[in-house]
């Protein structure tokens, strides 16, 4: 965000129609606008803030097919054919960003590195052998090691080589520019409040814009008007990233993640002549759950621990991304749900949205052009069963949401009053028998707002160190003041009025409020 220029897009100010609208403006719905607006189709994005500017603004840029420890499981759950076709998908779109980035002349910072996987527990070694076995049996160019170019030993790795690590980007900034050349349209800080499926579909603004479209592509991330299929089978998680310019003879090379320690992922990027721009993920955990700051310290320490140069660093950053897990491991590309005919979705990317997103406009155009359809256009299909052997995950995934639905209705997690919050932070109290998400700011003045997300009614938390409140059922996110930060939630918090002391009122509240 901070090395490319602002987008200025309009905003949706009069209704239109078009062949197709695609709602969400990140990397899968951009690069479903660039195919459908080559293959000759009306195309129009809308995007509720900025285009890449959300999730994809937000991604440390690792293209790779090698996905943690996915391809054994992968084969034990869905077979060796199905590992083959995920693996053959997400090198194809590795392969086609390269190939974009000749033909529209793109400088999105390519490089060509190896990708790891890597356990430091010698317990652990019998994992990476299977899964570089599954990766390798898959098609991809798959070895099992036991060295690597990270500072600190392993006890083995899976490396793949031929990965991509790119400038996201400046390369859907490109895409963009190629897409509104051919003719499509960007409407940013439009953001869709309703959806009517039918022959032709109805899209509605919350300023009032209404878009007619034949076709509908949802690629909003958390898809923002499902509240029956998809929903049930998506888990949201948030991972923290810190990054620091370190010298660039004693930069790692290659991309590596460990599921060790809480996750831990290093790669470092182009920065200057001389420098690296190491940069290191980890601490997952649910949104709204809490104490960020702490989780940011510990992935600071670590890093200035294992990764040399990097606590001498002048500058340091640190942001964070979301994304959501499926309950079999594989995204959602397709028909949203088995009655819809011209609403299409991409989500479910489990963390690797970039190699996925870049499938997703592929298989998506192939649907709407009614092209020929890629392979593993099946193996995508959000109409696909949830397979015995997942069930205990759908279950796990969904018992979560039901105990914040249910169980935040009897019990507030913060016993104490508004008066016990200290400048800079928030909590969730009761006042006047409502529940509110209450902040308060640097200098002291409190705002309260609704702290049930207009989703669908759990109870969000604070984020501490981003300063925002967070939806832990579905992800949505929230500025202190109500607005909407980060969807499925189409609509802000509601404002609450503070009294002069708001104290915590004793007893349980069932009421919903």
């Amino acid at each position: 965000m901070a090395t490319t220029p602002p987008t200025g897009h309009p905003s949706l100010e009069a209704d239109l129609t078009v062949d197709t609208a695609i709602v969400g403006g990140g990397i899968a719905g951009l690069c479903t606008a660039w195919e459908l607006a080559r293959a000759g189709r009306e195309v129009v994005v809308v995007e509720a803030d900025r285009i890449a500017s959300g999730v994809t603004g937000h991604t440390t840029g690792k293209l790779t097919a090698l996905h943690g420890l996915g391809y054994a499981r992968l084969r034990k759950a869905h077979g060796a054919e199905s590992a083959a076709l995920h693996a053959r998908a997400q090198q194809e779109a590795l392969d086609h960003v390269a190939a974009l980035c000749s033909e529209l002349g793109i400088d999105a910072e390519l490089e060509r590195v190896p990708a790891f996987t890597y356990v430091r527990d010698d317990r652990r070694v019998d994992e990476i052998r299977a899964e570089a076995e599954a990766a390798r049996e898959a098609g991809l160019s798959a070895s099992f090691v036991t060295e690597t170019d990270l500072p600190y030993p392993v006890a083995a790795a899976v490396r793949v080589d031929g990965q991509l690590q790119f400038h996201p980007r400046k390369f859907l900034l490109g895409l963009a520019d190629a897409f509104t050349a051919l003719g499509g349209r960007i409407f940013e800080r439009t953001r869709i409040t309703t959806l009517h499926e039918g022959a032709r579909c109805r899209l509605t603004t919350e300023r009032g814009a209404t878009v007619h479209a034949k076709d509908v592509v949802v690629a909003t991330h958390f898809p923002a008007f499902d509240h029956t299929t998809l929903i049930a089978r998506l888990t949201p998680r948030r991972e923290l990233v810190i990054a620091a310019p370190v010298p660039a003879d004693g930069a790692p090379q290659g991309m590596y993640i460990t599921p060790e320690e809480g996750t831990r992922s290093v790669r470092t990027a182009p920065y200057g002549s001389q420098r690296r721009l190491l940069i290191v993920t980890g601490e997952s955990f649910v949104p709204g759950s809490g104490d960020v700051v702490e989780r940011l310290g510990r992935l600071d320490s670590w890093a200035c621990e294992h990764l040399p140069g990097f606590a001498d660093a002048e500058t340091r950053y640190h942001w964070s991304a979301q994304d959501n897990d499926s309950t079999d491991h594989l995204p959602y590309v397709g028909h949203v749900h088995p009655g819809t005919q011209h609403v299409y979705v991409a989500t479910g990317f489990g963390g690797w949205g970039m190699s996925n997103g870049v499938m997703a406009g592929r298989l998506l155009a192939a649907h709407l052009t009614g092209g020929p359809r890629p392979a593993w256009t099946e193996l995508y299909d959000p109409r696909r069963l949830v397979p015995l052997r997942e069930m205990p995950g759908f279950l796990k995934a969904q018992t979560s949401v039901v105990e914040h639905f249910v169980g935040d209705r009897l019990h507030v997690p913060h016993d104490g009053s508004a008066d016990d919050i200290r400048p800079g932070s928030g909590a969730v109290v009761r006042v006047e028998g409502q529940r509110c998400a209450v902040y308060r700011d640097d200098a002291g003045a409190v705002s309260a707002v609704s702290a049930r997300c207009t989703h669908m009614g759990c109870l969000v938390g604070f984020n501490d160190a981003e300063r925002v409140w967070e939806c832990p059922c579905h992800g949505s996110r929230f500025a202190t003041d109500g607005s909407v930060v980060q969807g499925p939630a189409t609509r802000p918090l509601e404002r609450r009025e503070m009294p002069a002391a708001a104290h915590d009122t004793a007893g349980n509240d069932s009421t919903g409020n």
